[in-house]
């Protein structure tokens, strides 16, 4: 509040007139309606979290989908996770924010006073995060970088991030299987990764590692980025990891630490996956074509992928 009431202050000043005062009433009025707003999504989540708290033996994460600032439902999923598991340290990192009006760990961070550090490639975003109040509210360190596989411990490590930590989520719409696979720094008890559902259930596949890769540079069509389900959960196998689900969106999986997840159910890649019904196509002049179903896939049949188990390269 301090910084906008600077803002107010300087535009008073410097024109003294009807019209600025006029712009800092529309700027304290946006504010303030960002804050009612966020205030009252967090009371009305609460509502909600005892409910969840109390579900037992669910047979699919939907049934416990709670959207409060993340995109699709991973609120309440995540609250579902963190009282069914120990967990053992309180702290958050998430890559692949934008400006954290829409993400993963930002109701952890407001609710459950969650510590945590996140990451975006865009400068402006980073900048925008510490004009929220909850950038002071909370320990929240907000960071310009465009992770690769080469530089995420560094990052890490810089940033004081080590060891074990709660929860991980990996969203950066292209090198996520990449740079999860070189994460060895911290250790997740929940991670979450974005997956390409157009890749299908059936291969163990991911784009090949560029580190200057985006999403559009790629491929026109706005469906050729991340891995499928199925190299994800094995990279997950890999590293002591189990996956517990994916969001009915059919965009994010979810992983627990194998000795962690004794009171959740344990899904395998076929059974836990969802299709997504995103209609996010693009065609080669950038606008939407509205696409669904295997046309998706049709537009991408073709294009070079990695067989993370044979470390082949094959076609889509």
């Amino acid at each position: 509040m301090i910084m906008f009431r600077k803002l107010f202050d300087k535009i008073k000043n410097s024109l003294a007139s009807e019209v600025a005062l006029k712009v800092s009433k529309e700027i304290e009025k946006k504010y303030n309606r960002r804050q009612n707003f966020d205030n009252l999504a967090l009371l009305i989540a609460q509502q909600n979290i005892e409910f969840i708290k109390k579900k037992q033996n669910i047979t699919n994460l939907s049934d416990v989908e709670m959207k409060v600032f993340s995109q699709m439902g991973e609120d309440g999923i995540i609250q579902y996770l963190i009282n069914n598991i120990n967990i053992s340290s309180k702290r958050f990192v998430e890559f692949g924010v934008e400006d954290y009006t829409e993400s993963n760990t930002r109701f952890l961070l407001m609710n459950n006073n969650w510590e945590g550090m996140i990451f975006d490639g865009n400068e402006s975003n980073m900048k925008d995060v510490y004009q929220r109040e909850y950038a002071w509210r909370h320990t929240l360190t907000a960071k310009h970088a465009f992770v690769t596989k080469d530089n995420i411990n560094s990052l890490l490590l810089e940033n004081g991030f080590s060891g074990n930590i709660g929860l991980l989520s990996i969203d950066i719409d292209g090198n996520d299987y990449w740079v999860w696979d070189s994460i060895d720094v911290i250790n997740p008890d929940i991670v979450i990764c974005e997956y390409n559902s157009v890749f299908g259930s059936e291969r163990a596949i991911t784009i090949p590692y560029n580190e200057n890769f985006y999403l559009l540079n790629y491929h026109y069509s706005n469906l050729y980025f991340g891995a499928s389900l199925m190299a994800l959960c094995y990279l997950a196998e890999k590293k002591g990891y189990v996956l517990v689900g994916t969001n009915s969106a059919g965009s994010n999986a979810f992983f627990v630490k194998f000795d962690k997840a004794q009171n959740l159910k344990i899904f395998n890649a076929k059974e836990g996956f969802n299709d997504s019904k995103f209609r996010s196509s693009r065609d080669k002049s950038g606008k939407l074509t509205f696409i669904s179903g295997e046309q998706r896939y049709n537009l991408i049949k073709g294009l070079k992928v990695i067989n993370v188990i044979t470390n082949e390269l094959e076609e889509i």
